[in-house]
C-alpha cells in the first residue's frame, strides 16, 4: 500500500508514536516510582522529574506526528526532523532516569564530571530537538492545508511552543548567587528570586513564593495540543451553531485565541522574569491579565458578528489530510 493511501492513522510518524507509546508506560512506571521511593531530590520526590516529563513527551510528540500527517509536501524532510525529536526526546529520558537512579539532580549538575558530561549531551539534544521542531514548523508555514483554520491553528501553535521550548535556554544561566560562588557545582535554575527546591505548588512542583520560568515553559509548549483542540471543539460544536460551520468564523476565532495565547505566554514571561509568583501577581500583572481578557473577549465577539453565516458553509475541518483520489484504470481512459 503507498503511502498516499495509508488510512490516517497509518500515516502518522511512527517513530513519534513509539515514543508517545512508551512515555505512556513511562509516566505509569514513574507514578509508582513518586509512592514506592521515599527519596526527595530538589524538595520533591524524586520520580516527580521523569513522571511531569513522560506526560510532557507523549502529549507532544503526538502532536507533532498528527502535524506531519498533515503536509501534503515535505513529507520526507518532515519524517527525519520528526526521526530527530523521537530520538532526542528519547535520549533526554535515559539522561534523566540515569541520574535518577543515581539520586543525582539531571538539570544543572556539574558537580563532577560524568554529571557535567551528562547535562552537556542532554543540552546537545534539546538543541537538536529544537531545530529539528524548527524545521517541521517552517515546512508548516509552507504548506498548504485545505482548511484555512486548521492550517493557521497548527502555524501559530507550532511557532508559540517553539517560543515556549526556548525559555529552556533562559534556565541555564548563573543566578547571582551561584555567580558569587567558585567553582559552584550548580549552574542554572528553574525558579527567579528564589532558590530551586523552596516552597513549592503541588503537582507541579513550580515555585509558589518567587518565579518560576517552568510555567511559561509549559504553557508555551502545550499550545501544540491546545490550540489545535480549540479548533476541533469549534468544528464539532459548528452542526448546531451554524456561524461556527463558516470557516471564516473559525479562522477568525483560530487568530483571535493564537493571539491570546501568544499574549498570555508573554505576560507568564514577564511575570516569571520578575520573580513573582504565579498566584501572587501585582497590578501590572493583573492589569495586563485584564487587558488579555477584555480584548481577546471584544475580539472573538466581533470575529463571530463580522461576518454574515455562509449560504453554504464549509465542512468542519478533519484532522487528517484526504486521501488523493485512486488513478483511473486503463480501460476509463481508453473509453
Amino acid at each position: 500500500m503507498s503511502s498516499a493511501h495509508k488510512s490516517p492513522l497509518l500515516r502518522l510518524h511512527r517513530p513519534l508514536v513509539w515514543v508517545a507509546v512508551s512515555m505512556a508506560v513511562y509516566a505509569l512506571a514513574s507514578a509508582v516510582g513518586i509512592v514506592v521511593d521515599d527519596r526527595i531530590l530538589v524538595g520533591v520526590p524524586i520520580w516527580t522529574k521523569p513522571f511531569k516529563f513522560s506526560v510532557s513527551l507523549l502529549a507532544y510528540t503526538l502532536s507533532l506526528a498528527w502535524m506531519i500527517s498533515l503536509l501534503p509536501r515535505g513529507r520526507r524532510v518532515a519524517w527525519w526532523a520528526g526521526t530527530v525529536v523521537a530520538a532526542t526526546s528519547s535520549a533526554e529520558m535515559v539522561l534523566i532516569t540515569v541520574q535518577v537512579i543515581r539520586g543525582k539532580r539531571s538539570h544543572f549538575n556539574h558537580a563532577t564530571p560524568f554529571d557535567d558530561a551528562l547535562f552537556q549531551i542532554m543540552g546537545i539534544s534539546i538543541l537538536m530537538l529544537w531545530l529539528a521542531a524548527l524545521v517541521i514548523a517552517i515546512l508548516l508555514l509552507r504548506a498548504k492545508i485545505l482548511d484555512r483554520a486548521m492550517a493557521w491553528a497548527v502555524r501559530l501553535s507550532s511557532l508559540i511552543a517553539l517560543a515556549g521550548a526556548g525559555l529552556g535556554f533562559l534556565m541555564v544561566r548563573p543566578t547571582p548567587e551561584q555567580l558569587a560562588v567558585e567553582n559552584s557545582p550548580i549552574i542554572g535554575a528553574h525558579a527567579v528570586g528564589v532558590p530551586d527546591g523552596g516552597p513549592s505548588m503541588p503537582l507541579t512542583g513550580w515555585a509558589s513564593n518567587g518565579g518560576d520560568l517552568r510555567i511559561p515553559h509549559f504553557f508555551g509548549m502545550h499550545a501544540l495540543q491546545l490550540i489545535p483542540l480549540l479548533l476541533l471543539v469549534l468544528a464539532a460544536l459548528a452542526p448546531r451553531f451554524a456561524r461556527l460551520a463558516d470557516e471564516r468564523v473559525r479562522l477568525r476565532l483560530t487568530l483571535t485565541a493564537s493571539a491570546a495565547y501568544t499574549a498570555t505566554f508573554v505576560l507568564l514571561t514577564w511575570q516569571a522574569l520578575r520573580g513573582q509568583a504565579l498566584f501572587a501577581p501585582d497590578g501590572a500583572t493583573l492589569a495586563g491579565a485584564g487587558a488579555i481578557v477584555l480584548l481577546g473577549g471584544a475580539a472573538a465577539a466581533l470575529s463571530l458578528r463580522g461576518t454574515s453565516p455562509s449560504p453554504t458553509p464549509s465542512s468542519p475541518p478533519s484532522p487528517f489530510p484526504p486521501a488523493p483520489a485512486p488513478a483511473p484504470s486503463e480501460e476509463e481512459i481508453t473509453r
